[in-house]
């Protein structure tokens, strides 16, 4: 935008330019030739009274002094065929001012020829004659284009540069504006810009703060009422730890195990709702560490519902990838949990980890079960009576990392729901300290 604008602004001066230049360029040139031939008529001028009565040695010597003075040729050819002042032909507007008696100005190849008739002399008509040659008739013109070249170039230039400044004013708002957009849009929410610039572009600045208070508001809220939902499951937990305590043997350590699973998941979910941070935009965690604890945990359902659990997990050290712990740990339980849901007792599935090109993971979730339509991807569709959101919520943590969820079928023609997890994305750089 600001080359155009700069672009725009040169365009705009040069056809100004142009229009001012070439016709004082003409007017200068028309002027000096005018300067010149009206300076030659009135040296043929003054001579006039002087070739009409002066005798011929005084006329002799005052056409010869005034010559010497001229710009160009001065010549009086006499009647009796005598010519005094500068040598020069006796052409045919001569021959023609001596027979007619009229005086004019003719155009030459080599400059211009004013010849004037003086009457009334004993000896017949006398003709005087000044030249101004052509380099008299643009004399001091290409200095004054040259001056008015380098004037337009000056005034090209100046505008240029008030043009880029202007421009450049116009164009850092934007430039901001732009970058804050993109910072909100990664969910940078305590970026706000500048009012600066244009009124116009105040407006857009202000606008785009009050759309991020809102934004952060509408999320407040949305992480309250979450908070709450969940505030509220920890009375049937609280109850189920009861009845778990009433029970006797291994099944009630079981439970109770469970129960404290759920509670420590509520208690994450509501923290994660009040005290989410912006960070989490640039959050990492182990991949392996997190998957072998996840599948640890549901083998023990596994080996109670008779499924076979195979966990391979092909890398070697650790496996970031860009997303919290958490989420990671959510998301492999929607997908397990999944399994669990639509699928018979019995049903073998494995579980595969592997480092993805480019950086990241790829996490895969299949089972020998009758598979998933693409259909079911969708948020809130479900075929066993549950509430639909578990690929949902797979799909939303491979996204957050930058990566994606494919839903396609096995080997053995069960589901295979393969995710995309991205590297971690490292914070941007603090500004130095001013001093």
């Amino acid at each position: 935008m600001r080359r155009r604008l700069t672009l725009l602004v040169a365009a705009t001066m040069c056809l100004a330019l142009l229009a001012f230049v070439v016709p004082l360029a003409l007017l200068l040139r028309t002027v000096a030739q005018d300067r010149a031939v009206a300076t030659a008529a009135a040296d043929a001028q003054s001579l006039v009274s002087l070739v009409g009565t002066a005798d011929p040695d005084t006329l002799r010597i005052s056409v010869e002094h005034m010559a010497a003075g001229a710009r160009g040729p001065l010549t009086v050819f006499l009647a009796d065929r005598s010519v005094l002042g500068s040598r020069a032909p006796r052409t045919s507007a001569v021959r023609l001012a001596a027979l007619a008696g009229v005086s004019r100005t003719v155009e030459r190849p080599d400059g211009r020829e004013i010849v004037v008739a003086v009457l009334g002399r004993p000896d017949g008509t006398a003709v005087i004659r000044a030249f101004v040659p052509a380099a008299e008739l643009t004399r001091g013109v290409t200095r004054a284009w040259l001056v008015l070249a380098g004037l337009g170039v000056a005034l090209l230039l100046l505008g240029l540069l008030v043009a880029d400044r202007l421009s450049r004013a116009l164009v850092s708002p934007i430039t901001e504006l732009s970058a804050v957009s993109h910072r909100l849009a990664r969910a940078d929410l305590t970026a706000r810009a500048r009012p600066q610039g244009p009124p116009e572009l105040r407006q857009v600045a202000g606008a785009l703060n009050h759309l991020a208070d809102r934004i952060q508001e509408l999320l407040r809220e949305e992480r309250e009422q979450v908070a709450d939902l969940s505030h509220r499951l920890r009375a049937p937990l609280t109850s189920l730890r009861l009845e778990a305590e009433s029970l006797a043997g291994t099944d009630a350590t079981r439970i109770a195990a469970r129960v404290d699973a759920m509670e420590r998941a509520v208690t994450g979910l509501i923290d994660e709702a009040r005290h989410r941070r912006e960070a989490d935009a640039y959050a990492v965690c182990e991949a392996a560490s997190a998957l072998r604890e996840r599948v640890a945990f549901w083998a023990v359902l596994a080996e109670d519902t008779g499924r076979a659990v195979t966990l391979d997990v092909t890398v070697e050290g650790p496996l970031p990838v860009g997303v919290p712990a958490d989420e990671l740990a959510a998301a492999v339980d929607a997908l397990l949990g999944n399994v669990f849901a639509h699928t018979p007792d019995g049903t073998a599935f494995s579980v595969s980890l592997a480092p993805r090109t480019g950086g990241g993971a790829l996490l895969t979730v299949a089972d020998d079960g009758p598979g998933l339509s693409a259909d079911l991807a969708e948020r809130g569709a479900s075929r066993g009576g549950s509430t639909g959101l578990g690929l949902d919520i797979a799909r939303r943590v491979a996204q957050s990392s930058g990566g994606r969820m494919d839903l396609s079928a096995g080997r053995t023609g069960g589901a295979r729901v393969t995710l995309e997890l991205g590297p971690p994305v490292s914070p941007p750089a603090s500004p130095p300290a001013s001093s």
